[in-house]
């Protein structure tokens, strides 16, 4: 525990010691890395990767995401390096790339899901003369449509040979590792038919060369052979593969669409003042750039000259345009919708905002749910468990028909059809779609497991300033003690003080003072009492006390105006001695009745738990209609509030901007930290909501419990379709070739309804919340 004393004159050398830095803090030798890796084709690939990584003992955890195509790895940099850890992925068979140290997120050396795709387009090349005698078949031409036998030999052994070969790295390294994946299946399927297919041709006729170049189906009966069905299955597969790719990579993953946020070039100032186009790799911190009307803002940095209005949804979820003038921060990605401005940099690359929430959001579709681990258990045993199967299958089938052909269509029909990639794309594909649109709504969910939480919520508990209020409060009303002493030197003491403290009426204090041009005073021995003040020591004074009216050891008088009844109490005391206090009122955010509303309507039970004082608690729930709402709550008191609710079977959500909501915020099943809040408070969240409007929170719990509706979906679907698949094959009611392309479906099925979730819309997206006509004058007016 750290100790909350400590002597300084700088506010910024200050820290709050509170019990969650404690039990989050992590430690030095734990390190993380996050990998992009090429070559995943399933599932069981995923699998197979965490397996060696969770070997070595200089990994903590690793968690391989297989629709994301990234690896998240937690380990102890006095063991190993990045470098090392890389390696030991690229053993296992795929290409591990880290991240550019500048560059926004880790690329692979190529990107399969948009090279040209020529070892389909010849697949499909070789398939065309079989589907031309398939096609005879179905419109009564039977066999003489399709080529000679020794076309086909030549045609599907230039194919399991030369065009599958990805599949035999695949399967080979898969098999090393000691963990089968799907390849392994289509590998040993279609070996037997082409090994099998030739064994018939083979040995049919007199053996000669002549008669193994005449047997064909348009001039006499040619050997059964099933060449087509083994060129069929690596074409569907390898199609449903590369479909599976590019869904992954350009529609599900929003981490493509942030990284396009970003020119390639941008206009730098010379040193004679004149404006070249450069590369923004070229650019380094301290270069002025020019963003024009229409472009994108193309790093973190603050206006030096000009003016213009700047969209910033991209980070918040609100697309009301903000004014930017000198003196203004801009940030990476943001859209210049009118003007023109000079910007000094500040921060490139991964070092901006954007880039941060590029990580997070990286970081977090990597990450598994709850839900995950059961596919996980699945696919992890679910291969040699096929094969098994098959194997049942063809002694079965050769037992009872004594037609070994028939047994060995039955059994490669299971070996491809039981596929494990929809039951693995299930969970991670729908957490892709729902991370990339909760971060389109400016809510950032620190992993899979805080937005499977957020989604299971049914009460919310809310503080108030800074949540519910703007969090800007002012000073309405004062009393002394001693009507002898001024108001301005007790202000200029409690603001000294209160400048080491980073709740909202301190803040207040300390802007009164400014305004009031009272300087700050030196003050030592600072300490912090939570939910209650601040005490420090001024050489002179003595003990300043800072706070509740109670800490502060202040009895205001019985009749006071109105005002005090729904204001915040800010006593202080020197030596004990009380002085005075001052009330400071805080408007409500515009949109929160909206919110409040919004919850309650999606059947969530609202509770106001704030550290004031009860009548103001009681006023703001009265203003909102929540029903229950606790007042004088210590940071304890609202975790065991918290706790309570949990023991009584509720899922409970958190939201909060300060040190005081940190400990509940730890212990909620789910937490929001409000945009702007404090350090501890962000760390201890489960999500952050970047816009201002607290519609964001609604909005967060619906998109959760949207993409666990998706999950579900998906699982059922993928449970279901293998449950029914297997015994249709081994039944014989499906043939190799429908099983390829069935099993290739299944995948693009479970994609698509993840897909679905990109099309979510909620009402901040809808409504912005924030209407385009306020008169702030940071925000845009309507036409």
């Amino acid at each position: 525990m750290k100790n909350s004393t400590r002597t300084s004159t700088d506010p910024s050398s200050y820290e709050v010691a509170t019990d969650i830095e404690s039990k989050t803090a992590i430690a030095p030798e734990r390190a993380h890395l996050q990998l992009a890796i090429d070559g995943m084709t399933c599932q069981a690939c995923a699998s197979r990767i965490e397996k060696v990584l969770s070997k070595k003992p200089a990994v903590y955890e690793a968690s391989v995401n297989f629709a994301g195509e990234t690896a998240n790895i937690d380990y102890d940099p006095a063991q190993t390096t990045p470098e090392q850890v890389t390696e030991w992925v690229n053993k296992t068979g795929f290409v591990a790339n880290l991240q550019a140290a500048d560059s926004l997120f880790a690329q692979t050396d190529k990107d399969t899901a948009t090279e040209y795709p020529w070892r389909l387009i010849g697949l499909w090349i070789c398939l065309l003369p079989f589907l031309v005698g398939m096609a005879g078949m179905l419109t009564g031409f039977g066999m003489t449509w399709m080529p000679p036998v020794w076309i086909q030999f030549v045609l599907a052994t230039i194919v399991q040979f030369g065009l599958a070969l990805p599949f035999y790295k695949s399967a080979w390294a898969s098999i090393k590792g000691g963990l089968a994946n799907m390849d392994v299946l289509v590998v040993i399927g279609t070996v037997t038919i082409w090994a099998y297919s030739t064994y018939l041709w083979l040995t049919h006729g007199d053996g000669t060369l002549s008669s193994l170049l005449q047997s064909g189906y348009a001039g006499g009966h040619g050997p059964a052979v099933y060449f087509e069905a083994g060129v069929m299955v690596i074409a569907f597969v390898r199609t449903g593969k590369y479909l599976e790719e590019r869904t992954k990579k350009h529609s599900l993953n929003s981490i493509d669409l942030l990284l396009s946020l970003t020119p390639d070039e941008v206009e730098q100032q010379q040193p004679n003042g004149d404006f070249h186009n450069v590369a923004l790799q070229a650019v380094q911190v301290g270069d002025i750039l020019r963003a024009k009307q229409g472009s994108r803002v193309a790093t973190d940095g603050v206006v030096i000259d000009g003016g213009g209005w700047c969209v910033e949804s991209h980070l918040t979820g609100e697309s009301v345009p903000l004014k930017k003038q000198i003196g203004d921060e801009l940030l990476a990605g943001a859209l210049v919708e009118n003007g023109s401005l000079l910007y000094r940099v500040s921060a490139k690359g991964s070092d901006t905002q954007l880039g941060d929430m590029v990580k997070a959001l990286s970081d977090a579709q990597g990450s598994k749910a709850d839900l995950a681990r059961l596919a996980d258990r699945v696919t992890a045993v679910f291969v040699p468990v096929v094969v098994t199967i098959a194997l049942a299958t063809f002694g079965l089938t050769w037992w009872l028909t004594g037609m070994v052909d028939t047994a060995l269509m039955h059994a490669v029909s299971v070996l491809v059809i039981a596929c494990p990639c929809a039951l693995g794309l299930a969970t991670p594909a729908a957490i892709m779609a729902g991370m990339g649109v909760a971060a389109r709504h400016g809510v950032w969910f620190k992993d899979a497991q805080s937005l499977e939480a957020a989604g299971n919520i049914d009460t919310v508990v809310l503080d108030k300033t800074g949540t519910l209020t703007v969090g800007k409060p002012s000073i309405v009303d004062h009393v002394m003690v001693d009507s002898s002493i001024a108001v301005d030197d007790v202000l200029q003491i409690a603001a000294s003080v209160e400048a080491h403290a980073s709740h909202p009426l301190a803040t207040a204090l300390i802007n009164a003072a400014a305004e009031r041009h009272l300087p700050l005073m030196t003050v030592t021995d600072i300490s912090v009492i939570k939910g209650a003040g601040i005490q420090a020591n001024i050489e002179g004074l003595g003990l300043v006390k800072v706070g509740t009216a109670e800490f502060a050891n202040l009895t205001l008088p019985k009749f006071m105006p109105k005002v005090w009844q729904i204001a915040s109490t800010v006593a202080l005391s020197i030596n004990d001695e009380p002085l005075g206090a001052f009330a400071l009122a805080d408007d409500l955010k515009a949109d929160t009745p909206q919110a409040i509303a919004a919850l309650q309507e999606s059947g969530i039970h609202v509770i106001l738990m704030s550290g004031d004082k009860q009548s103001v608690v009681d006023h703001v729930a009265g203003q909102l209609g929540i029903d229950k709402a606790y007042g004088q709550m210590s940071p304890r008191d609202k975790a065991s509030q918290v706790a309570l609710l949990q023991t009584a079977g509720h899922k409970v959500a958190m939201a909060g901007d300060g040190v005081n909501d940190a400990p509940a915020m730890a212990t909620a099943d789910a937490s929001f930290a409000m945009f702007e809040g404090t350090d501890v408070a962000q760390h201890s969240a489960s999500a952050r909501l970047m816009g201002e409007s607290l519609m964001h929170i609604d909005a967060a719990q619906k998109i959760a419990n949207a993409t666990l509706r998706n999950i579900k979906q998906n699982l059922f679907f993928a449970f279901l379709y293998n449950t029914l698949g297997i015994p249709l094959a081994a039944f014989g009611f499906l043939n190799p070739m429908i099983a390829a392309a069935a099993m290739a479906l299944s995948s693009i099925s479970v994609l698509m309804n993840a897909l679905r979730l990109t099309r979510f819309r909620t009402e901040v997206e809808l409504d912005n919340t924030v209407s385009t006509h306020q008169t702030d004058d940071k925000r845009l007016p309507s036409a």
